[in-house]
C-alpha cells in the first residue's frame, strides 16, 4: 500500500475569503501531495502569487512567502500500488499540458447555483482532485467533480487526519525531526525540543 496526502489551506486571499463567505468553511483550497514532507504539491490555483487572475494547474511552492501565514489541515489516504501509479500518471499528463489549463472561476458559481458547468481545460482545486481520483474505486463521490468542495474530500471515508495549524510551523517541525534522526544515528545527545516532547495526538493542536 502507498499513501497520498491532501493539504487543505486558507491562504487569506480575497478569493479564499469570498468562498468562505458562501461555504462557511475555513479551509477552502485543497492540494494533493505524495509524501509527508510535502515536497511535491499539486493543485489548481495561482500561477503567479501576485496575480489572482492568472490561475491554472500549478506545482505549489508551499515554502514560499505566499504560504507563510497559511493555516492548514493535512490528511493521508492509503491506496494500492496500482492506484498510486494511476494518480501519478494523471498528474504527469496535467503537467505536460499545464500551459493549456485555466482556473475555472465560473465553475465556482456553478457550485453555488447547482449548475453543472464543465469547461474544457478549466478547473478549480477540488474539481481537479475529483478528476484525478475518478478511477480510484475506493475514492468515489456521489456527485460530479464540478460540484465537489474541499469539505467533501476531507470528509471522505478512509481519510486520516494528522495535523492542523500553521503550514510553515509544520514544515519547520519536519526539519527538527530530521535533525534529531541524524543526531541519533551519530549518537549525539540533543536537548529535547518542545515540538517533539509532546504526544503526537496533541501535537496537531499545539503547533500553531
Amino acid at each position: 500500500m502507498k499513501e497520498i496526502y491532501f493539504l487543505f489551506t486558507d491562504t487569506g486571499t480575497y478569493l479564499s475569503k469570498g468562498i468562505h463567505f458562501w461555504t462557511k468553511e475555513k479551509l477552502n483550497h485543497v492540494s494533493i501531495a505524495f509524501d509527508k514532507a510535502l515536497t511535491e504539491v499539486y493543485s489548481f490555483g495561482r500561477k503567479n502569487p501576485r496575480n489572482p487572475f492568472s490561475g491554472g494547474f500549478v506545482k505549489e511552492d508551499i515554502r514560499s512567502e505566499f504560504f507563510k501565514q497559511t493555516t492548514c489541515a493535512i490528511y493521508s489516504y492509503r491506496v494500492t500500488e496500482v492506484e498510486y501509479k494511476k494518480i501519478r500518471t494523471k498528474i504527469n499528463q496535467f503537467e505536460a499540458m499545464k500551459n493549456d489549463y485555466k482556473y475555472n472561476f465560473i465553475g465556482l458559481f456553478g457550485i453555488l447555483l447547482q449548475i453543472e458547468w464543465n469547461r474544457d481545460h478549466a478547473m478549480f482545486c477540488s474539481q481537479f482532485i475529483g478528476t484525478i481520483l475518478r478511477d480510484i474505486d475506493s475514492f468515489q463521490f456521489q456527485k460530479p467533480a464540478c460540484f465537489l468542495t474541499p469539505a467533501d474530500i476531507w470528509n471522505h471515508e478512509g481519510m486520516q487526519f494528522f495535523y492542523q495549524g500553521n503550514l510553515h510551523e509544520y514544515i519547520a517541525s519536519l526539519s527538527v525531526e530530521k535533525d534529531d534522526h541524524y543526531l541519533k544515528e551519530l549518537s549525539v545527545p540533543r536537548k529535547p525540543s518542545f515540538v517533539l516532547a509532546i504526544p503526537k495526538k496533541v501535537k496537531q493542536f499545539v503547533i500553531r
